[in-house]
């Protein structure tokens, strides 16, 4: 049998001499698993165009509150960890977005106000809106059938 015909082990010698080993997959499963420990457990389901109250861990010194920004979620974005969405608001005539990463520890809750029914997945048109238009999204009717 010739050395090229046996199956190759953790630690083997190929021909140009340097040894090869599964270190990349055993390491891509470590992150794996520690990423799906950081995950929460249970997420609201929520889509694009539907206006949200973020309640949000604010820690001022030594005390924590809850802070709530409400908005409609424009965009939705990233898998895993990275998953995050962007909430814009209309704040005394000004538009303020904010990302917020979905499984921070900041985001308390996400409570769903009223569901929205869009054709698009990321609604950055909304940003050159004005007034009451720049929040308006078609709402989502439920059929009772």
């Amino acid at each position: 049998m010739h050395p090229e015909s046996l199956p190759l082990a953790p630690f083997a010698r190929h021909g140009n001499g340097c040894e090869t080993t599964s270190a990349p997959h055993i390491m891509s499963t470590i992150i794996a698993k520690i990423d799906s420990e950081q995950l929460k457990k249970e997420v609201a389901s929520f889509h694009v165009g539907d206006s949200v109250k973020i309640h949000t861990r604010v820690i001022e010194g030594d005390k924590e509150r809850i802070q709530i920004f409400a908005g409609i979620i424009i965009s939705h974005k990233g898998t895993g960890l990275n998953e995050a969405f962007t909430v814009r608001k209309i704040s005394y005539g000004e538009g303020v977005e904010r990302v917020f990463p979905l499984h921070s520890p900041k985001v308390a809750k996400i409570e769903v106000t009223k569901s929205g029914k869009v054709r698009r997945a990321r609604l950055h048109y909304l940003r050159s809106r004005k007034g009451k238009q720049a929040m308006t999204v078609k709402e989502l009717v439920q059929n009772d059938a």
